[in-house]
């Protein structure tokens, strides 16, 4: 039982303590580059999820074997490994999005939510926990990235999914979907989100006071 309670802590604080966009501000190159539309998003969120689950899998099933000299260097092939493998996959299976995402594909191998999972959690703990890990961090950056991506494709291009959702006479404020629109929609998103996680922590506290009364 207690296992259970601590896997579904570690999932759970990728997607709300330590949401790796909004609580943790990592990632954001990507982030910001392609949340224009929500298949973008959700494409990277996907493909970095799966980057995140597998690397942080195999690096904690290696973490006794991997020398602590040379940890970079193997957390990288097996990074590269996976990316590799996510890169030709969508390149064969959905070549308009592989298209649409480009470099930023191949450049997960450096992408830092990645890296600071395997090097803070999955090189210091067990299988089952690491998997966790990387789970609820990439949920947790798909949602994110997805939440952004909607916003500046509804407001910036007046469509979602590449559907039409607003009226005729909506004129898209384009700047939205440009980089300093980009910029402007995330800081407005950090401040609605914290705000939200630091009323419900509020509450949470509120709660355990009471019950310790």
């Amino acid at each position: 039982m207690n296992e259970k309670k601590s896997l579904r802590a570690v999932f759970m604080n990728g997607i709300f303590a330590e949401n790796p966009t909004f609580r943790m501000l990592l990632g954001m190159c990507p982030t910001l580059a392609i949340s224009t539309a929500v298949t973008q998003g959700i494409g990277m969120g996907l493909a970095t999820t799966f980057v995140l689950v597998f690397s942080n899998l195999v690096i904690s099933l290696l973490r006794n074997v991997i020398p602590e000299k040379v940890r970079i260097p193997s957390f990288v092939v097996v990074i590269a490994t996976f990316v590799t493998i996510v890169d030709l996959v969508m390149k064969a299976f959905v070549p308009s999005l592989s298209q649409s995402l480009g470099l930023y594909i191949p450049l997960i191998v450096v992408n830092c939510i990645i890296f600071a999972r395997a090097e803070a959690f999955a090189f210091k703990n067990p299988p089952l926990q690491s998997l966790a890990d990387g789970m609820g961090m990439g949920i947790g950056f798909t949602l994110s990235i997805t939440l952004l991506s909607a916003v500046r494709e509804v407001i910036g291009s007046g469509t979602f999914l590449g559907i039409q959702v607003m009226p005729a006479a909506y004129h898209p404020m384009t700047i939205i979907i440009r980089p300093p629109g980009g910029f402007i929609t995330l800081g407005l998103l950090l401040l609605t989100v914290n705000a939200v996680v630091k009323v419900i922590e509020k509450r949470k506290a509120a709660k355990v006071k009471e019950e310790i009364a």
